[in-house]
């Protein structure tokens, strides 16, 4: 793979590779290679299309589409995203814009209380610019693709078979799973009447990169990663920003950022509904979240991410009880909730 990216740079920028390395893989198959050359650009990143994980989508469901049009559709309406430098789309390589290393979650690490905030402010603002978004040529295929009842189902089947055994410490019994999937068929239920807007679909601290900036010049954020943007309530973004696996922010944080960016979306739904839909979606994003991590140890191998398994249990446990009288499937998951361990288990 190196050699055909080197070939790619030096034909279509004329510039001499001077080295490959790759970068750190997440949770997806897809691969990163930043690349250093002898000119300008200095550096680029190499995206290379992977064979899909099946158990990273409902059965059914397309895969995700591919990173044209929609990142050329973002960054026609201003939106921060990794210029396109070249590639070759039949090989699956794409050459893009280096936006550097540092992420939200890194830069918030060493920020204080003013600069998180300023920078979740800054990430936040583009929730409403997107959720404007139209696509009124049809070409952008993000707009075909939503976040439906096969979606929140398949959210809740990995709840059932990953996480469920975790809360009650051995092997779930039939009606256990059925009581879990019943609860996430409630949910889809309860948000069904929401409005659905375009969204990232995964605008987590993971997703989004600090530029590098000459001193005293304010952060300049970037969102990678957002192929698998759909249409979804107006809450889904900010569930997966301010309640994130990776960042716990402080409550009255949250809080605020919630009360700022309520009156700014296009839709603007009244507090009450704007927070019940907040809770519900983050029981299906974290719920999702969690079995994901679990999933990857398990079966992958891979544990990496059970450190991040106890903020995925606290962010559940800070949702569901505000929800659990609304259906009583809900107050089973809340109970199943209340159980899951602090304590990461990959075994």
């Amino acid at each position: 793979m190196e050699s055909e990216i080197e070939r790619l740079v030096e034909s279509q920028l004329g510039v001499s590779v001077v080295s490959i390395a790759p970068i750190r893989a997440g949770l997806g198959l897809r691969r990163f290679y930043r690349v250093a050359t002898s000119g300008a650009p200095a550096t680029l990143v190499a995206r290379v299309e992977a064979a899909e994980d099946p158990a990273g989508r409902p059965a059914g469901i397309p895969p995700e589409p591919p990173l044209e049009p929609l990142r050329s559709f973002l960054e026609s309406a201003g939106l921060p995203v990794p210029a396109r430098l070249g590639g070759d789309d039949a090989r699956g390589i794409a050459l893009l814009e280096d936006v550097g290393d540092t992420s939200l979650a890194d830069a918030v690490a060493r920020a204080d209380a003013p600069d998180r905030v300023a920078l979740y402010r800054e990430a936040l603002g583009w929730i409403p610019r997107l959720q404007r978004l139209r696509d009124e040529a049809g070409r952008v295929p993000a707009f075909g693709r939503r976040l439906d009842g096969a979606q929140l189902r398949y959210k809740g089947e990995l709840f059932a078979r990953w996480s469920l055994p975790a809360a009650l410490g051995r092997p779930a019994r039939g009606a256990e799973e059925d009581a879990v999937r019943g609860a996430f068929e409630a949910i889809g239920a309860l948000v069904a009447d929401a409005p659905h807007r375009l969204a990232h679909r995964d605008l987590q601290s993971q997703n989004v990169h600090v530029r590098g900036a000459g001193p005293g010049a304010p952060p300049r954020l970037a969102m990678i990663d957002f192929q698998g943007a759909f249409l979804a309530p107006p809450e889904y973004d900010a569930v997966a920003l301010l309640r994130d696996s990776y960042v716990e922010l402080p409550g009255d944080e949250v809080e605020s950022h919630l009360d700022a960016l309520r009156p700014a979306l296009p839709d603007a739904p009244p507090p009450d509904v704007f927070r019940r839909r907040f809770d519900l979606l983050t029981l299906a994003r974290k719920g999702k979240d969690h079995a994901r991590f679990l999933y990857a140890a398990r079966e992958r191998g891979d544990e990496r991410w059970l450190r991040h398994v106890p903020a995925t249990a606290r962010a559940l446990r800070a949702a569901a009880p505000r929800v659990a009288d609304l259906h009583p499937r809900l107050a089973d998951l809340a109970a199943v909730v209340a159980r899951l361990p602090e304590a990461p288990c990959a075994r």
